[in-house]
This record gives structure tokens, sequence and C-alpha cells, in this order.
């Protein structure tokens, strides 16, 4: 197969980390043909979809992970899948790239899907799944987040529509003095709608858990737990990669979204759970593969291209 990995520079790419380095490494190793390119580097010529790509050859360097080849433009419509690999937030160039890559469907498989990618906000789809997930706001108004916070107990935490990582995620407790500079900090006083969700206590002393699925199936599971002191388990911040098991309650969760993942077209997604609740679902750039792959003992990536291949086999383009 010819893939194309539509992706961060790989300047960015940590070697013994980076879930698109996993999946570029394995698609190698079973002989397919890896392009890398940007983003911007996707654009319309008439209805034509064209990119201009660099072959990838990758390596377990950290120096050096991946090397690059001379450019070269190439009609999308001729490669056998296109994979989104670029990390968020989702931007305005985001935005763009999935409406031009819109024009392939029919003809060269996009994972995951460019619909999908707009219709699932990873703070907001799981809100399609009020069953299963903690009692949660989206709103500006301050008297909303205050009163919120006293109906559930006086803790919550909020955070950005449009975070990622961790970034601009605090807890709100009723008594501290920084709770309304807080509230005014993330609504942009009030300009911008925050999400504000139920504090799930099982945070500090379990983690959360990112379990990945492939269609709808589950790939893996790992916990994150969070330094001491510190709300975010999330890995660049500090948190730590434990091993995990799935709890009857992630097990229902998987089999609530299952139908809707499979017809969004979302082939590679991250749930983050905490205590058994659905708090975001992660569509633009998954990650922990390889974290996940070294505490089960297991090259996780192997399954993901497998599955991309059936993909491209049964593909009608």
């Amino acid at each position: 197969m010819r893939l194309v990995f539509v992706m961060d520079p790989v300047s960015t790419v940590i070697v013994d980390e980076d879930t698109s380095f996993a999946l570029m490494l394995e698609a190698q190793a079973r002989g397919h043909h890896v392009d890398h390119c940007l983003p911007r580097d996707v654009g319309l010529r008439g209805k034509k979809v064209l990119a201009r790509v660099r072959k990838a050859t990758m390596q377990p360097d950290p120096a050096e992970p991946i090397q690059l080849a001379e450019p070269e433009d190439v009609d999308l419509v001729d490669v056998d899948a296109v994979f989104i690999r670029a990390d968020p937030p989702f931007t305005d160039e985001y935005l763009w790239l999935t409406l031009v890559l819109d024009h392939l469907d029919g003809s060269t498989l996009v994972v995951n899907n460019p619909r999908g990618l707009r219709e699932a906000n990873e703070k907001l789809y799981a809100h399609h799944f009020p069953e299963i997930v903690p009692p949660t706001i989206m709103t500006s108004h301050r008297d909303e987040i205050l009163r919120f916070l006293s109906d559930i107990g006086g803790k919550a935490v909020i955070k950005p529509i449009d975070g990622h990582g961790g970034e601009g995620v605090f807890l709100l407790a009723n008594g501290d003095s920084n709770l309304n500079g807080l509230i005014e900090s993330v609504t942009h006083k009030g300009a911008r709608n925050a999400i504000v969700q139920a504090l799930i206590p099982e945070i500090y002393d379990e983690g959360d858990k990112r379990i990945l699925l492939i269609d709808g199936d589950l790939l893996g599971v790992v916990a994150r737990m969070p330094s001491t002191g510190e709300l975010r388990s999330n890995i660049h911040v500090g948190g730590s990669a434990m091993p995990a098991q799935l709890s009857k309650a992630d097990k229902t969760i998987i089999d609530t979204m299952r139908e809707r993942l499979l017809a969004d077209r979302l082939f590679f997604v991250g749930l983050d759970v905490i205590g058994g609740k659905l708090i975001e679902v992660n569509v633009t750039s998954p990650t922990l593969i390889q974290q996940m792959s070294r505490l089960m003992g297991e090259n996780l990536a192997t399954p993901v291209i497998e599955r991309l291949e059936e993909k491209v086999r049964a593909y009608p383009g």
C-alpha cells in the first residue's frame, strides 16, 4: 500500500513515545510505502486533492527517527489511504484540511473520516451519551457555573472546549479565593463557553484510563496517574503510565459508543475514562500506543495497520 500521514513536522517526533511514529514504523516493516506531509501541503486543483509529500524512512534513532526524501506532488486518489495525525487543537487549518479531504470520499480511504472529525469535538462528543458521562454543563455564565458547583457538592473541573493535553484545566471549589478568577480566565470573562464537569475523586487514587479502539473494538488500555497534588494525568505534564484493566463500567462505555463511532467512521479513537465515566473522546490524534504496548507486552501498532489493510481492501475506491 501507499500511505500518506498528514501530521506535524518530523522534528516533533519522540521516538519512544510518538504514536504516529509507531504506526509509520509498523507500516514500513510490513512493506508499505509511507509518505509524510503537513496539513498545509494538502490542497485542491479543481476537484483534485493534491499533496506535496516526502517519502518517509523510519528508524529507532532518537536523533533522527524519520528521514524525508525530496518532495513529490501526488494526486491523493492514487494512494491507498490517508492517515490524519496532526495534533490538536482543532484549528482553522485543521478544519480546512478536513473539508478538502472530503473530496476523496469513495475513492481513497481517509482515517479518521473527515466528517467524523468535524462531528466529534473531543470535549463535546461524549455528551451524545449522557448516561455514561459525569454531571456536566457547557456555559459562559459565571452565575450558572456557581449554581452548578453548589448543586454537585462544591467541586468541579473547568476546561476550555478547544483545549488539549490538559491545557487550561482547573479545579473549581467553593470557598477558594481564586474561584471567580479561574472562571473568568477559562471563559474569557464570559465571552466564551467552557466545559464544567463534576470532579470525580477517583482521579487522585486511580488516575484516568486511556482506552484505544479500532473500529469500535478494544485495542488496549492504560492508566495514567497524576503526580502528587496534580489534577491532570496527561503524560507530558508529569503523569505516568501504569497497567490497567477494563472494569464492567468501562466495557459498558465501549458498548454504548460502538454504533455511533462506526456510523461516524471514526477508525482510531482514544477514550478518556475516570471512575467508570467517559470524560473525553480523542479522535484527532490519539496517543499512548507505545506506552500501552510496553505495558501489555505486544506491539499494538500491528493490529492497527492490519485493520487498516483490511479496510483498504474493502474500500470501494
